[in-house]
């Protein structure tokens, strides 16, 4: 995992001073189709830039929502996604339990998201409440919430058409047992993440035709145990392109790549926490839609000043 100041003095050396890449590097081959994966983790409640410290004038919900819109306007066929925590770490979520943030993501246009363990922190009637603001799904594939509030107002999978590239997107939550107080949880059932893994993926990839494969997770980038990570997700399942992270506020410039069961190559990305920076991933996908060419980026989210 990379400091979270040796990353924010990269950033600020690099593509800080360019805020967006500009849409030419990326769609330089224009015989291919493209799809553009924005991404977030974590978020916090941070719904203003940081206002003191090391990360003065970073983050934002309007200046990521000016990015967004900008990538959108190049015209290429985008998918935005959220990998969970989006509660808590703010007075925001002490004040208004969530509605705002869900509110906020919907005018943003957030097309998924899967569930972190602080979005938990209200407890599941707290989620639920908020649940009618989120104009998105939830998505996640190893909690079964079947004797819970929660049942019937998550997914575990979904399928997105985009410009006729079918992307096949599921979820997976970390242990809340030992994180969460059990009283906030409650009849949620924690299930096997490289289990769910497997049979998801190859349900969507060989079942319902899908030509990328993307997890959302809440497991955390790596460990120095044997508690399961994205990376341990990545090199024991299958028929996974690309797993977005969150939990571990891991800065990374660009996804790290794991081999998986097969030897074949998956993408970990994970953007570390507070909006500071929104990932960025551009699929080029022939006629076949066979992926061809991949760019990726994290971009640095800071407040212009006059």
């Amino acid at each position: 995992m990379n400091s979270r100041r040796e990353f924010i003095k990269r950033a600020a050396l690099g593509t800080a001073a360019m805020s967006i890449i500009p849409s030419k590097a990326f769609s330089n081959t224009s015989e291919l189709k493209q799809l553009t994966i924005l991404h977030t983790n974590d978020m916090h409640s941070h719904i203003h830039p940081f206002e003191s410290g090391r990360n003065k004038g970073v983050g934002g919900i309007a200046q990521r929502a000016t990015i967004i819109k900008q990538i959108r306007d190049e015209g290429n066929q985008v998918l935005l996604l959220d990998a969970g925590d989006i509660f808590q770490g703010t007075p925001y979520f002490n004040i208004y339990g969530g509605e705002l943030e869900f509110k906020l993501m919907s005018e943003m246009g957030y097309d998924a998201s899967t569930i972190g363990n602080h979005d938990f922190d209200n407890g599941l009637d707290g989620l639920v409440r908020q649940l009618p603001h989120a104009k998105f799904p939830f998505i996640v594939s190893n909690y079964d919430f079947s004797d819970t509030l929660m049942d019937d107002n998550y997914l575990k999978y979904k399928v997105f058409n985009r410009g006729g590239i079918k992307i096949g997107i599921f979820g997976i939550g970390i242990e809340l047992e030992g994180l969460v107080p059990k009283k906030l949880y409650g009849n949620t059932l924690y299930q096997n993440p490289i289990d769910k893994s497997n049979y998801y993926s190859d349900l969507l990839k060989n079942s319902l035709g899908c030509d990328l494969i993307i997890c959302l997770s809440h497991l955390g980038f790596k460990y120095n145990t044997k508690k399961v990570s994205d990376k341990m997700l990545a090199s024991q399942t299958k028929n996974i392109d690309l797993i977005i992270g969150g939990h571990t506020h891991t800065f990374l410039n660009k996804p790290v790549i794991v081999e998986n069961l097969e030897g074949k190559n998956v993408q970990i990305a994970q953007v570390g926490y507070a909006g500071i920076n929104i990932g960025r991933i551009d699929y080029f996908l022939n006629q076949k839609m066979c992926v061809k060419k991949i760019n990726s980026t994290a971009i640095f989210v800071k407040k212009k000043t006059k």
